[in-house]
């Protein structure tokens, strides 16, 4: 009985972390194109920051409600970091268009960015969001 009422719950979940991890990418997108119209490396460093910092405040978006959604910190670090590598192999997709479109793909760094651009966003995350929601979870507690 249980079975039909768990599934729109990993449905939704599943969402949110496609979600999420668009919310990453379209920052990314964003903050380097206009990374890459800046008239000086200043403007440049600007828009790398704000890339930054608006990608740490998605980051706490998910994680504040997310922690409320799961059994254990472990359980909100795992769903913020398959939504941080989505937004990493959205990324390098879109790396990967480019180099094509521009006629400068190498094929075997192009096909191990798709990985590793995922996986290296992904662990830092992890850890980052599981210290977080651990500490919010003990305050919450005591």
């Amino acid at each position: 009985m249980s079975a039909p009422a768990a599934e729109p719950k990993a449905r939704g979940t599943w969402l949110r972390i496609v979600l999420w991890g668009l919310a990453y990418a379209v920052i990314g997108f964003v903050t380097a194109a206009l990374a890459r119209d800046a008239a000086t490396g200043q403007v440049r460093l600007v828009w790398r920051w704000a890339a930054w910092l608006l990608s740490a405040v998605v980051f706490a978006a998910q994680i504040l409600p997310e922690r409320s959604r799961g059994p254990s910190p472990a359980w909100t670090a795992w769903r913020a970091a398959l939504a941080v590598a989505v937004g990493g192999f959205l990324l390098a997709v879109s790396a990967t268009v480019h180099a094509l479109s521009a006629g400068r793909a190498r094929p075997v760094p192009q096909l191990i960015a798709l990985v590793a651009w995922p996986v290296l966003l992904a662990i830092p995350a992890f850890l980052v969001a599981w210290a977080v929601a651990a500490v919010l979870a003990r305050k919450a507690r005591g």
